[in-house]
């Protein structure tokens, strides 16, 4: 998370996160700044750095560009797919039109987090 955030809305975020986090087993991460270059890259540059890239989804918000990006790992693409990304993010950009950047993230971050969550599968005996 960037400096775009004051205390409130970092804790507000991380909270959101540990949430996610124990509901899907991914790992959530946030960044709002300046994206250097093209966003997509940008993004894709930064989940690569993180701890575990396939179980990681990492969200970029770029206020000034107006871009945002979603990157998953490929395990966590098991279970959330392009369209369910799609829909977080269009929720996520209506949030955001209202001037509400952290409400728009921890609405999204929800969703990416209750796709990404594995069926739970049923075991007959």
């Amino acid at each position: 998370m960037s400096g775009r955030l004051n205390a409130h809305d970092r804790v507000a975020l991380d909270e959101t996160i540990r949430r996610a986090e124990q509901l899907s087993r991914a790992e959530f991460s946030v960044f709002v700044g300046h994206a250097e270059g093209d966003p997509r890259a940008y993004a894709e540059s930064l989940h690569a750095t993180l701890v575990a890239p396939a179980r990681s989804v990492l969200v970029l918000v770029d206020p000034d560009a107006r871009a945002l990006e979603v990157v998953t790992g490929s395990a966590v693409r098991r279970t959330l797919r392009d369209p369910q990304v799609e829909l977080a993010v269009a929720q996520m950009q209506s949030f955001f039109a209202q001037g509400e950047l952290v409400a728009g993230l921890r609405r999204g971050i929800q969703m990416l987090a209750e796709h990404a969550r594995a069926p739970q599968t049923l075991h007959a005996e």
